[in-house]
């Protein structure tokens, strides 16, 4: 359990140097009710039968699975859901991004996992990406940046990115 406190805490940085971290007690409390409120009730945490794209992917530095799967309908993702197990991060994550992603077309959700990714890996984005960046402190703890990524890298694959489930 410390662990998972200590991977939750919200941080926050200068967004050119990421130096020093600081806290802010309103954001940390914040930020962890959004992750842990996630991870112990997820969202579409659920295979979609039937479905047009699934992926598998796993983090063996955590030992996190992740199965995506999802219905397209007229280049919208009509559906979404998750199934799998793993440490609250990667959990927390893949509920959310089923939660932002389900209704969008497939160009806006593809960007929007690139921009996940762009946020997670510290470098300047230009989208507010909401309660997603709850997990921005993740960013303080580079092995947890994969668990956080997984399912965003399975959503890339499966919206036709080959090789993104892999990346981190």
């Amino acid at each position: 359990m410390a662990a998972a406190s200590l991977a939750l805490r919200r941080l926050d940085y200068d967004e050119t140097a990421m130096t020093s971290p600081a806290f802010t007690p309103v954001d940390d409390d914040l930020y962890r009710e959004i992750i842990l409120d996630h991870y112990r009730n997820p969202r579409r945490k659920r295979a979609v039968i039937p479905a047009d794209r699934t992926v598998a992917a796993n983090n063996p530095l955590c030992g996190d699975e992740i199965d995506l799967t999802l219905r397209l309908s007229d280049g919208v993702v009509a559906d979404i859901g998750f199934e799998g197990r793993g440490c609250s991060i990667s959990q927390a994550s893949a509920s959310m991004l089923c939660d932002a992603v389900s209704g969008l077309e497939t160009a806006s959700a593809a960007q929007l996992a690139r921009e996940f990714r762009s946020m997670m890996q510290g470098e300047p984005r230009g989208a507010d990406l909401g309660d997603l960046e709850a997990l921005a402190g993740v960013r303080a703890y580079p092995v947890r940046v994969k668990c956080a990524t997984l399912a965003w890298n399975a959503l890339l694959e499966a919206l036709g990115e080959p090789g993104e489930a892999a990346r981190g």
